[in-house]
């Protein structure tokens, strides 16, 4: 049986922990981000375009790629298992996605952010770009 990516979704988002944007505003406000790193997981002209103040840019397609602690185009930022991430995108679907890859591959505190940059900018909060 084939799925769709609402399927793919709905299997990711019962195994990873979302966050409200009005609680990742909390923790973007707070002092050292409460130890929590914004991860960017659009393409980099979405990126380009505006995103969350201090946030990094590791688009859905490189991933796991970045992520894998052997791989020789692997970020080393990434090494860190124990690193707390929020991962966004546009609409919570591909975050959603990376959250459980992450998860997979050994991270312990990953969340996705749940609506994504929509829901971040429709509540006028902070963008650099």
């Amino acid at each position: 049986m084939s799925k769709s990516l609402a399927d793919l979704v709905g299997e990711a988002l019962s195994e990873i922990d979302e966050v409200a944007p009005e609680e990742a505003h909390h923790i973007l406000a707070a002092p050292d981000r409460e130890g929590w790193h914004f991860l960017d997981v659009r393409e980099a002209d979405e990126f380009a375009a505006g995103h969350i103040p201090g946030a990094r840019l590791v688009p859905r397609g490189f991933l796991e790629v970045r992520a894998d602690l052997v791989h020789p185009k692997r970020d080393p930022w990434l090494a860190d298992r124990a690193r707390p991430l929020i991962l966004y995108c546009g609409g919570g679907h591909r975050s959603a996605l990376a959250a459980q890859s992450l998860q997979q591959m050994g991270f312990q505190r990953v969340m996705s952010l749940s609506e994504g940059w929509a829901g971040w900018t429709k509540r006028d909060y902070p963008v650099e770009s």
